[in-house]
This record gives structure tokens, C-alpha cells and sequence, in this order.
């Protein structure tokens, strides 16, 4: 077990707000190992084109949500989100998950927001010395040996969350609230609801193990209460052609629940609580997403039927501890329905 002080040196002392400046890619060259790695974490080719620009910090990396072993919260030490900062993709095969990335401590720094205003940003040095020795290291790592069918096995910040997160954060671990509060991450009303969702859902799953269905709350569902209304057959499936910049409102949470499986699957495409807080929400579509980096494997997921991605839509972690991770949400077109233009 990690003591106070252990804890403490693993925090770091940026906040939501502050100004950073990534390091040039010599420099970062410098934190890392054999693996383009600090801690676990892979420093990854798509993170190069910020190198040398102020950004400001949008959440502090304190925890992340598993979904690898789906053990619940994981501890991150030192790291931040950096505000409209996600991966492309494009040293990963076109994956469309827009993960939020990750910054550590030793890739950023300070800067006065007063001097980061009065200069602009230095222009960045695709081509320098730094970027050549950087990249080679970084690209060489993007990928693990094959799959036996010679699929390509690969590997990102998403599939390496284990190892950057070796410690679990459990639900008793009541000083993650405050931190979470000190660090900007969310309001105390935010982290006490949070907080309260965690305790009555870790109550509902032990109601469904030890008592009669007639004592147990809504059926023992989480919170939210979603329940899948396809008992039999295949999921229905609905295809709009929506393309981006078109205008859509989320269905009702009840017709959602109505195309989902005793899973909450529709297709195979999950539908979650954090999900269901935007249901009659009207949105723009922002793309539409085939393909993404299945995290526990590193294999590259192709879907039959795309999905779409709706713009400032994500997850925000009001179900889940407050997860700074933000998710970007994937929808499927039968869960949303065309609108028409204000005016039109």
C-alpha cells in the first residue's frame, strides 16, 4: 500500500485552467524509455504535432475508467488532459476513437498565462533533429507482434492502461473525491452525486446476489434503471445516411431501451447510463465512425453498420466517479432522428 507521502509526490501540481507548454520532441526524447514509454505510458506519434505549442490544461489525468479488465477506477500519477487535445488516429491505422490524450508532468510546462498571451506559439519542427530521432522510437512502438491470422496488433495509450495505471482506486477511497474537487476536475455537488451513484449502484449489485427479486430496488438495475426490451431475435437496425454538419436529436432513453438486448446492446454497439443523461438532447453530427483499437486486444474493430459521433458529446463522468477520461459517445443511427434547421 502506497503511503501519504507516496501519494503525494505521484500528484501533480497543474490545475484545470493552467497554461502549459509541450516540450520540444528533443526534450521529450529525454523522459523516455526503449519503449517510447515514461511510467507505462506510451508518448505516441499523433502527440508530436503539439510539441512546442501552449495549450491549456481541460482536466487532471487522477484516475481512469477501466475497460480492459473492467475492474472499475485506476490511479494515474502525474499526467493531465490537455483542452481539445485527441489522438487522430493516423498513426494507428485510421482508429476513430478520438481518445482524449495524455500528458505527463515531464512532457509539459508551466508557462505565465500573462507571457503566453503576449507570444505566440513556436512554430513546430516536423522536420527537425528532434522529430527525426523522436519518431522512428515512437512509430517503432505502435505496434506488438501479429495476430495468428497476421492481423496487426496494436498498441496505444488505450490498450497500455493497465500498466500505466497499476494501482486500483477503489470506491473507499474517499480522498480521490477531494482531489478531484482541489484539482478543478468538478464542482462539490458533481463529486457528491457521483459519489452517491457509486454507493447505491454497489448496493444494487450485492441486492441482486443475496436478496429475493421482490425486495430489490427497480429489478437491482444501475443507475439510470436501462433495461433492454429485445428478448428474442436480432436487434432492430435503422440506417439514416447522416452525414456531418446535419442536425439530430437523441431519442427518448424508452425508445433506446427499445432496440436493445438483455445486454443493453444493439448490434453489438453498447448503450450506457453516461450515455442516456443526453437522451432528448439535439445535436450536430460531427462524423461517422467504422472503425476503432479494441483495447483489451490492440486488434482494429471494422464495423458492418457505422456508427456516428456527435459533436461535444462525451463522457462526462457524472455516473462513474467523475472519470476525466471523456469518451467520445458512439451512437447508432436508430438512436437518433433528423431535426430540422432553426429557420429552415
Amino acid at each position: 500500500m502506497q503511503t501519504v507521502d507516496t501519494l503525494r509526490r505521484n500528484r501533480t501540481s497543474l490545475r484545470v485552467g493552467d497554461v502549459v507548454e509541450v516540450l520540444s520532441a528533443e526534450e521529450i526524447l529525454a523522459t523516455l524509455d526503449e519503449a517510447g514509454e515514461l511510467d507505462g505510458l506510451p508518448f505516441m506519434p499523433e502527440m508530436t504535432a503539439w510539441c512546442g505549442r501552449r495549450m491549456t490544461v481541460h482536466k487532471v489525468a487522477l484516475k481512469a475508467c477501466d475497460y480492459i479488465g473492467h475492474s472499475g477506477m485506476r490511479r494515474m500519477s502525474r499526467a493531465v488532459h490537455l483542452t481539445a487535445c485527441r489522438c487522430d488516429g493516423s498513426a494507428h491505422g485510421g482508429c476513430q476513437t478520438r481518445c482524449q490524450l495524455y500528458w505527463k508532468d515531464a512532457w509539459v510546462r508551466r508557462v505565465d498565462p500573462a507571457d503566453a498571451a503576449a507570444e505566440p506559439d513556436p512554430e513546430p519542427e516536423p522536420d527537425g533533429p528532434g522529430h527525426r530521432r523522436l519518431l522512428p522510437l515512437l512509430e517503432a512502438n505502435t505496434t506488438r507482434e501479429p495476430f495468428e491470422d497476421g492481423a496487426t496488433r496494436w498498441s496505444c495509450q488505450g490498450t497500455e492502461m493497465l500498466r500505466a495505471t497499476p494501482e486500483a482506486l477503489p470506491l473507499k477511497r474517499l480522498g480521490q473525491y477531494a482531489d478531484d474537487v482541489a484539482s478543478g476536475n468538478a464542482s462539490a455537488p458533481e463529486v457528491t452525486k457521483a459519489f452517491a451513484v457509486a454507493v447505491f449502484n454497489r448496493y444494487q449489485g450485492v441486492s441482486t446476489r443475496v436478496l429475493p427479486p421482490y425486495l430489490r430496488i427497480r429489478k437491482g438495475l444501475q443507475w439510470r434503471f436501462l433495461e433492454g426490451g429485445v428478448t428474442h431475435g436480432r436487434t432492430p437496425t435503422e440506417e439514416l445516411g447522416l452525414r456531418p454538419g446535419e442536425l439530430v436529436r437523441i431519442k427518448s432513453r424508452e425508445e433506446i431501451m427499445a432496440t436493445l438486448d438483455g445486454d443493453l446492446l444493439n448490434r453489438g454497439m453498447g448503450f450506457e447510463a453516461e450515455m442516456s443523461r443526453f437522451c432528448g438532447r439535439t445535436a450536430r453530427v460531427k462524423a461517422r465512425a467504422t472503425q476503432c483499437i479494441d483495447e483489451r486486444s490492440g486488434r482494429m474493430l471494422v464495423m458492418k453498420s457505422p456508427c456516428i459521433i456527435l459533436e461535444d458529446i462525451v463522457c462526462e463522468g457524472a455516473f462513474t466517479a467523475n472519470c476525466p477520461r471523456e469518451y467520445v459517445c458512439w451512437w447508432r443511427e436508430i438512436w437518433l432522428e433528423r431535426v430540422e434547421e432553426p429557420g429552415a
